[in-house]
């Protein structure tokens, strides 16, 4: 998870003025970084639409894979001495959630992912969705088709030595990154919220639901370096903060299916895309009550 969610740059010991506050444009890399490894945390829609009854409860979670950055993108350099970054993925990344059926075809989804260290970072994120759903029945195709409008929003941060872990700390040049014997202590924000429409169909009589659909996100994210360089009996604080310039709106389109086995356990899959970031693969899977 330290590497999934957040290296956007190597920041520790480059030559900047220590909390400082950098704001980088939307078209630079260290922008497109910022947007890049937002897009893995979007609170997408863990089923095809469906109208669910009031009170009934779907427990369940999603996992997906991570594509790495072009490497085009990790050539650093607007706020820190240019480099170039080699930024080693996790492949995945997951989280559970649950939704709450509600009156009129709405349902209330969260998730929360609690402040637990893991692989030696702790995130601490919360995730909301809102949707409405209404059925068609004389839809053209099988047993007709569901359309659904939801908001999502996801906030909170990740914490961890993500621009200086231990691995990458040295003490032979005092200018080079990682100058220091304690590893960074970072913080990332991956605020976001956004809406969407989606439209799913089930052909024929089966338990498996077909559903595509598109919108769009409003992303904040921010990056809060935490590292300490030491020189002999003298040391350094960095604790820059590096943010967008303004907010970005991210189009998104997306796609997948659900199959319910048995009206009480349900499995997915989906590809979620921004377009101007990354495309994901997603696997979602929950057991449900009436």
């Amino acid at each position: 998870m330290r590497h999934a969610l957040v290296i956007v740059v190597s920041l520790c010991g480059l030559q900047y003025q220590a909390g400082a506050q950098c704001k980088v444009a939307t078209n630079s890399n260290e922008g497109k970084l910022l947007a890049f490894y937002t897009a893995p945390i979007v609170f997408s829609m863990a089923t095809a639409p469906e109208v669910m009854e009031p009170a009934s409860i779907r427990i369940g979670g999603e996992g997906e894979y991570i594509p790495k950055p072009n490497p085009a993108i990790e050539q650093t350099g607007a706020c820190f001495t240019q480099t170039s970054e080699h930024t080693s993925l996790s492949p995945v990344f997951g989280r559970p959630r649950i939704t709450v059926g509600g009156p009129f075809g709405f349902a209330l989804e969260a998730a929360y992912l609690p402040p637990v260290t893991i692989a030696k970072a702790t995130p601490n994120l919360f995730s909301f969705g809102i949707s409405q759903a209404h059925h068609f029945t004389a839809g053209p195709i099988g047993t007709g088709t569901t359309l659904m409008f939801r908001v999502h929003g996801t906030f909170g941060n990740v914490k961890g030595a993500i621009t200086c872990p231990s691995s990458s700390l040295q003490q032979s040049s005092p200018v080079s990154p990682c100058y220091g014997t304690t590893p960074s202590k970072d913080t990332f924000h991956p605020d976001m919220f956004g809406g969407e429409i989606a439209a799913g169909f089930a052909p024929g009589s089966g338990g498996i639901s077909f559903y595509a659909g598109a919108g769009a996100n409003r992303i904040n994210p921010h990056f809060q370096v935490g590292f300490t360089s030491t020189n002999g009996t003298t040391s350094s604080v960095d604790s820059t903060q590096v943010e967008l310039a303004s907010p970005l709106v991210r189009a998104t389109v997306f796609g997948g299916a659900t199959a319910i086995v048995r009206q009480i356990f349900d499995v997915g899959a989906q590809i979620y895309s921004v377009p101007s970031d990354a495309t994901l693969f997603r696997l979602m899977g929950g057991f449900r009550f009436r």
